[in-house]
């Protein structure tokens, strides 16, 4: 199974990003509104580092408040650690456990066609290990 298979009823339209020049402090207040925990930083169509709630907490324990009037190009996590459609989740998730990441931008051909969590990734593990479990009732009820 492939990252393709979690983004496929999802519209790259449906993302939620800033560009790289929105002061820190908009880009907390998005995080914030939406309630998400990160933001692809988007520069000339291309994702160019990823703002979290870590870089607000790094951000503020070194600086202060100071720091909300900076751009996101100067306070984000960059580079990027993406994946393409056809990466495996199993894979996906190795890479996020590895690098200690919880968010990917998905690209195909330099442009950003998703954004996946660690959490989109362990639904569909669950998921997929019920629908089995299932199946494996079914099948011993059977015969």
């Amino acid at each position: 199974m492939t990252i393709a298979r979690i983004i496929e009823k999802r519209s790259s339209q449906d993302i939620i990003f800033c560009d790289s020049t929105v002061p820190m402090r908009e880009a907390v207040a998005l995080l914030a509104q939406k309630r998400i925990g990160a933001l692809p930083v988007m520069r000339g169509g291309s994702v160019v580092g990823i703002f979290s709630e870590r870089d607000v907490i790094y951000r503020l324990a070194e600086e202060g408040e100071v720091c909300l009037n900076r751009p996101l190009a100067e306070v984000m996590t960059a580079p990027p650690i993406t994946v393409v459609p056809k990466t495996p989740i199993n894979e996906a998730l190795a890479l996020m456990t590895r690098r200690r990441i919880r968010h990917l931008p998905v690209v195909d051909d330099s442009a950003m066609v998703g954004f996946i969590s660690i959490g989109d990734l362990v639904k569909h593990q669950t998921d997929k290990v019920e629908h089995e479990a299932e199946a494996m009732r079914i099948y011993i009820q059977s015969a």
